[in-house]
């Protein structure tokens, strides 16, 4: 990237925030606060624009990191590396549910933390180059039966029976179908908004299923062509009552 960095460090330890503050300035990278509240991160989310934030896991308060980095992604899409002292596995699969660039584990060293913002850095310049490689006329023309997709400057015919799920990814979405997958510029909400209810339902912010390919209904996931999908206690319910309409 041509432009300075920014970062948005939130950690509640503010001698460690204020560490990795100086840690991070010194090697060039603007930080726009150190925020100890998980509550206090949207307002400055939207105020200052950051490209990465540092997310302490652990985070005292009403909401942890992980909970600050779900409600932070209902409205942004912002790179999230996590900080944690208590890499146990069910912080750890709760964390990775909402796709983190990295995790450092505390206590940790310089090089740590640059390496993975490097990385990070670097995962969001691919992606601003596939970007340019998606045609932004790549929105799909959805009919009753089928959705025709653009794919290798062509416009294919994805038959809708044949859609396994569709996967967001940041500003776009991965439709999975049999045999094939198509990645398309458009967010997951706009996707569910055209699609056909008949056939689909959003059953996670990041995922949308067509209800008649699912294999195994679980506690908190389903199974669709040996893929477990999570289901959110929101819409548990729905699941079961569209299954029974089926």
């Amino acid at each position: 990237m041509d432009r300075t960095i920014k970062i948005t460090i939130v950690e509640d330890e503010m001698v460690i925030g204020a560490n990795i503050s100086l840690q991070l300035s010194s090697l060039g990278y603007e930080i726009t606060g150190i925020l100890p509240r998980g509550k206090e991160v949207l307002a400055h989310v939207k105020q200052n624009d950051p490209d990465i934030i540092l997310m302490d896991i652990n985070l005292k308060g009403e909401w942890d990191g992980i909970q600050t980095a779900e409600h932070l992604q209902k409205e942004h899409t912002i790179p999230i590396i996590y900080l944690t002292a208590n890499a146990d596995e069910h912080h750890f699969n709760r964390a990775k549910a909402t796709n983190p660039y990295a995790f450092i584990s505390k206590p940790f060293k310089k090089l740590d933390l640059q390496r993975a913002v490097e990385l990070t850095i670097n995962h969001i310049q691919n992606e601003t180059d596939n970007t340019t490689a998606i045609q932004e006329t790549a929105a799909p023309f959805i009919l009753s039966d089928s959705i025709f997709v653009r794919h290798h400057e062509k416009m294919v015919k994805v038959v809708i029976q044949d859609i396994l799920y569709i996967e967001a990814e940041r500003n776009y979405c991965r439709i999975h179908s049999k045999g094939k997958e198509y990645l398309l510029v458009m967010t997951l909400k706009d996707m569910d908004d055209k699609l056909p209810n008949k056939h689909f339902l959003r059953i996670h912010r990041s995922y949308i299923i067509n209800i008649s390919q699912i294999d195994e209904v679980a506690q908190s996931h389903v199974v669709i062509s040996k893929k477990a999908i999570p289901v959110s206690k929101a819409q548990r319910e729905e699941l079961l009552k569209r299954l029974q309409t089926i």
